[in-house]
């Protein structure tokens, strides 16, 4: 009797572990993350920066940059993470940035080539200062000393 009652007990105990684990298992399925997606702008800033790098390495290796890279013309139409941030503000920055940049490939330039960079890095810094001021530490990481 007592044989038949451990065994009962056993298939009691390790029948109600089974569906707890299932119950378990159901409950981690229905967990859905919500994953960031960037927005084209925030691809396009990213790219932006590590050209930005390449070409600050190049000026301190001493070679001169000379070719503008036409992406970059997509900053005035690349889908931003909050359209409101599309503004006149931003509009402005974006046309200053384009003609900065373009002036550090500008070989005719009296200007060092190190300072046409580094206005083009702090317009960045301006710019990011009116809105989505976190990527200001990385920006200034730019900045040729």
């Amino acid at each position: 009797m007592r044989l038949f009652a451990c065994i009962a007990l056993t298939f009691v105990l390790f029948g109600c572990g089974e569906s707890d684990k299932k119950e378990t298992i159901e409950q981690k399925e229905e967990i859905v993350y919500d994953m960031y997606e960037p927005s084209e702008m925030a691809i396009l800033m990213n790219q932006m920066y590590e050209h930005n790098m390449k070409v600050k390495q190049d000026i301190l290796d001493g070679k001169t940059p000379t070719q503008f890279p036409m992406d970059f013309l997509k900053i005035h139409s690349a889908e931003m993470t909050k359209a409101s941030d599309r503004n006149e503000t931003f509009e402005s920055f974006s046309k200053l940035f384009i003609a900065t940049e373009k002036e550090i490939f500008n070989d005719e330039s009296t200007v060092d080539i190190k300072e046409r960079f580094n206005n083009a890095v702090n317009l960045c810094v301006a710019c990011h200062q009116t809105s989505c001021t976190g990527p200001i530490p990385r920006i200034k990481k730019l900045l040729i000393n």
